[in-house]
């Protein structure tokens, strides 16, 4: 078994993170009975002994003592991780692994990235290197990240780059979490698109996931529980309408959107975590989805979405799902791929499945969905043998699709209507280190990307001939 850290940036991040831990912690107790600590809970949780005095670790097969997170928590204002040290899961982190400010980054990209990325850099990489140590095989780096603020987007970034430069045969894969147009951070547009570049050119994966689309899902299953659909009913304390159902107490803000967020990451690391008749190396999302390295942006889609809630739905049938999967309901980004060009797609099934079953259904969908002409057999699948608590099975796609331009042209133009006139500039230029410059290569680092999908959408349909080989004298 190999382990991977989760990092934890700005307030956004380390609220997806403590739902990440919370609900990991529930599907593992379900799990594991015996109360023995097991690979699969090495892969993302430490056993340590805290009757020892510098906390020894305990060996695969030995009874859990102490679980702590593989994880490091960083954020400029104090008060999410102070609430998560107050909380249910303050047992699960300790002092070394978190750095938190006082002032934050006012929603400043320069702030995050160059002040306090500069200002903590040797804090940073001290916490990265003591939680890689703490590894016997270390696999990836999953960072959790927004991009509409300032630590979130400019910190956030700023990790990334440290862990390429520290770490850089260890995988690194982004969930980025993208604002709303209706965004209430009037910078959001300058954050993301300053914090894309830095994605498009040190991460090995980014999957990008929409707050209008979590508040669109959370609508709809609200709408559920409140009886909408004959049949279909979800308790009120789910662990997907509030924050009961885990570790946590009482219901706070943001924890329906979370949780959604949450389960996307319990099923991408469930191959990692869990044994199964097909597992799929963390390793080979990025080796498999990525033909182009630019070009590493992944559409999120899940099912059920209320994956550990506790549900009084009908169970999906198997089919059913695989469907749902590529329905533009259950993605995390609005966007539509059936409509655009598939470079690859990875399903990461969970539960009693056959490979039989997979392939049925592969080959059921496979000409409704426009592939690549080079790339006909891009899918690869993975199945895990322990399904989602509460659930038989559950599935998530990943699909590498030039659809995601739509989302990028939006930022784009959002971006191009405040920078035509400098509003709000000043703020990022009094930054030391920052200078105009910033600004225009990152747009331009996202108008070649738009380009790049551009120039890919535009085979759609066409038939590529294969290069003319040389002939072999026999």
């Amino acid at each position: 078994m190999t382990q991977s850290v989760i990092v934890q940036v700005g307030q956004c991040g380390n609220q997806i993170g403590c739902r990440f831990w919370d609900l990991a912690l529930r599907e593992h107790a379900h799990v594991n009975k015996r109360g023995v600590y097991d690979e699969a809970l090495s892969s993302f949780f430490r056993n340590v002994d805290s009757r020892i005095s510098d906390g020894g670790a305990c060996g695969v097969g030995e009874r859990i003592q102490h679980l702590k997170a593989r994880a490091v928590l960083v954020d400029m204002e104090e008060g999410v991780v102070n609430e998560i040290l107050q909380g249910p899961l303050r047992e699960v982190f300790d002092s070394t692994q978190l750095l938190t400010d006082v002032s934050g980054s006012g929603n400043n990209w320069a702030v995050g990235h160059m002040t306090y990325g500069s200002a903590y850099r040797e804090q940073i990489v001290d916490k990265l290197r003591k939680a890689a140590e703490h590894c016997d095989c270390l696999q990836c780096f999953f960072l959790i990240h927004s991009m509409g603020g300032g630590t979130g987007s400019g910190l956030g970034t700023k990790v990334l780059k440290l862990l390429e430069e520290e770490f850089p045969d260890v995988c690194r894969i982004v969930t980025s979490v993208y604002p709303s147009a209706e965004d209430d951070v009037i910078t959001s547009p300058y954050n993301s698109v300053l914090a894309m570049k830095e994605l498009t050119e040190h991460a090995d994966c980014v999957i990008p996931v929409e707050n209008q689309s979590l508040v669109d899902i959370v609508n709809k299953i609200k709408y559920m529980s409140d009886g909408g659909k004959p049949g279909s009913v979800i308790k009120r304390d789910s662990a997907i309408i509030s924050g009961r159902g885990g570790l946590s107490g009482a219901e706070k803000p943001f924890d329906a959107m979370n949780n959604i967020v949450a389960n996307l990451l319990l099923n991408i690391t469930s191959s990692a975590r869990f044994e199964g008749s097909l597992n799929m190396d963390l390793n080979e999302i990025a080796m498999n989805l990525v033909p182009f390295p630019r070009l590493h942006y992944l559409v999120p889609s899940l099912t059920p979405l209320y994956t550990l809630a506790d549900v009084n739905v009908p169970s999906r049938r198997l089919d059913q799902m695989f469907s749902d999967a590529f329905s533009k309901n259950h993605q995390l980004i609005r966007a539509d791929p059936k409509h655009s060009l598939y470079l690859a797609c990875a399903l990461m099934v969970r539960g009693n499945v056959q490979v039989s079953d997979l392939r049925r259904n592969i080959e059921r969908l496979r000409p409704s969905l426009p592939f690549v002409s080079w790339n006909q057999e891009g899918w690869k699948t993975g199945l895990c043998s322990v399904p989602p608590v509460g659930h038989s099975h559950s599935l998530l796609a990943l699909a590498n699709n030039t659809c995601l331009k739509s989302t990028f042209v939006e930022l784009s133009e959002r971006f191009t209507k405040l920078y035509r006139k400098k509003a709000h500039l000043h703020h990022y230029l009094h930054v030391d280190g920052m200078e105009q410059s910033c600004f225009s290569e990152a747009v331009t680092s996202l108008s070649s990307l738009i380009e790049e999908y551009d120039h890919l959408d535009a085979t759609k349909g066409k038939i590529v001939l294969d290069a003319t080989r040389l002939s072999i004298a026999t």
